[in-house]
């Protein structure tokens, strides 16, 4: 796998692992989504290392970056995609950037040539129909084994 960035303005989207900012990652994911909340560190890392993942990220000064956004792929890199953990910082909403991410996502060259792509959304039906995502038609084929309903709450103290 080769690293890519792509820079639009004074944003950039890369695949590059390295650069991942996992507290923010895993700040936005376990505090603010519903889908992921109080998802353990441990686990997040796991699956960053396991998935193709790309970062947005706000150019800063000196070379410092700040991750607005995320996402990771689920894949055999042949056949299937699922989407998950697709996330834009509250405060970088509404400038296009998920358009893009997914633009990136979707034409990148490594994710080609698939049957098909997954992903699960409550609240963003309409982005993804932008890029030809439906619901399932046949729903009844699609079977799952749903081992856990959501990530325990930890007590801090």
């Amino acid at each position: 796998m080769q690293n890519y960035d792509l820079l639009k303005k004074d944003f950039f989207i890369s695949t590059d692992k390295t650069k991942i900012d996992i507290d923010a990652v895993h700040n936005y994911l376990c505090k603010e989504s519903y889908w992921a909340k109080n998802i353990p560190l441990n686990i997040l890392k796991t699956s960053i290392d396991n998935s193709f993942c790309f970062g947005v990220y706000k150019k800063g000064t000196a070379n410092k970056k700040v991750q607005v956004g995320f996402a990771r792929v689920v894949t055999d890199k042949a056949t299937f995609g699922y989407l998950a953990d697709v996330f834009i910082a509250t405060p970088y909403r509404g400038i296009g950037l998920s358009k893009w991410l997914m633009e990136e996502i979707l034409n990148h060259p490594e994710l080609q040539g698939f049957r098909s792509w997954m992903l699960g959304t409550k609240d963003a039906h309409g982005l993804y129909e932008k890029f030809g995502f439906e619901l399932l038609e046949n729903n009844e084929r699609i079977m799952r084994l749903s081992l856990m309903v959501g990530y325990p709450e930890v007590n801090k103290k």
